[in-house]
């Protein structure tokens, strides 16, 4: 039996966000990432039943991140804690070339998850497992996990979606393309975006990157085109929405969100164009704030905006 949508696998991390320059010694804003985080806050927000499987630090961060999830009405039953490894945290500090990010992830708790640490479980009462590449990337054993988990799924007919979020610091180009590749030939649904997919493909038409991901294997595949909206793609249908116009200011977290907001949508019988709509409006609201979570809409103020353009 099913008892939640969508079981989010990844790893947290703790954000540390350097505010203006000038003073000494430097103040930072903290707050809330991780992809696998954002996105599971953005389908909670949406009204999604929503589940994290993750590994945390038994550490003042991890705290947070329990009490974050556990406010937003995401269930922290399948959370591991670690007695010994940390939390991942990254600091953003800005100069006059723009922003920059420093990882303190290695050795993490999320990366030191192994298959026999997943709750099946969990897995098992899902309707939807969400992953990323990340996952894949930040250690062998993470993305022997990822593998282990998308194998339990198959096994107990829960849907797989994939986000390739592509981090060349993580690994890379040649090792992160046969990986992500793999696990695409696995998925139900595949969610990159269109300067990733470019990359990890070496085509540019997105027409043919729909192609080249439905030739895989992938059942339904969703194209993230920023400003310029989204496709979705499957054997039998292809369309594509455009983007909202909106006053950005911070794009941090905009594909996390959408895919949250996308995924809810198709769970719930939305049409693809429907889902497509509603999620190109969610991601264009989180970017009028900073930060990954705090800007993240709720569905009442998504469904208002959409109305709001009609």
């Amino acid at each position: 039996m099913k008892t939640f949508d969508i079981l989010s696998f990844g790893e947290p991390l703790y954000e540390f966000s350097e505010l203006p320059q000038g003073e000494i010694p430097t103040r930072y804003l903290s707050g809330f990432g991780g992809d696998t985080s954002n996105f599971a806050v953005s389908a909670a927000r949406q009204g999604a039943k929503v589940a994290m499987l993750t590994q945390l630090g038994n550490d003042v961060f991890g705290d947070k991140f329990i009490a974050l999830w556990q406010q937003e009405a995401v269930n922290t039953d399948f959370v591991l804690r670690h007695p010994d490894a940390p939390t991942g945290i990254y600091f953003i500090t800005h100069d006059d070339a723009g922003h920059h990010f420093t990882f303190y992830r290695k050795g993490s708790a999320a990366s030191l998850i192994r298959p026999n640490d997943l709750p099946q479980a969990a897995i098992q009462q899902a309707r939807l497992l969400h992953t990323s590449a990340i996952t894949l990337a930040i250690s062998e054993s993470a993305s022997d996990s990822v593998f282990a988990a998308i194998d339990t799924a198959r096994q107990h007919d829960t849907l797989v979606s994939f986000d390739t979020n592509l981090r060349l610091k993580l690994w890379p180009l040649a090792r992160a393309r046969a990986v992500i590749h793999e696990v695409a030939r696995l998925v139900d649904i595949c969610l990159p975006s269109l300067d990733e997919a470019r990359l990890l493909t070496g085509l540019e038409d997105a027409d043919n990157i729909a192609d080249f991901y439905l030739a895989l294997g992938v059942k339904h595949l969703v194209l993230k085109m920023g400003s310029d909206g989204a496709m979705y793609a499957s054997s039998d249908q292809r369309l594509r929405v455009a983007g909202h116009r909106v006053e950005t200011v911070d794009a941090t977290g905009a594909g996390d969100c959408f895919s949250g907001a996308f995924l809810t949508q198709f769970l719930a019988g939305s049409t693809p164009a429907d889902a497509l709509n509603y999620a190109n409006a969610a991601a264009a609201l989180t970017t009028t704030g900073y930060g990954a979570v705090a800007p993240i809409p709720g569905r009442n103020r998504v469904e208002t905006f959409i109305a709001s353009l009609s």
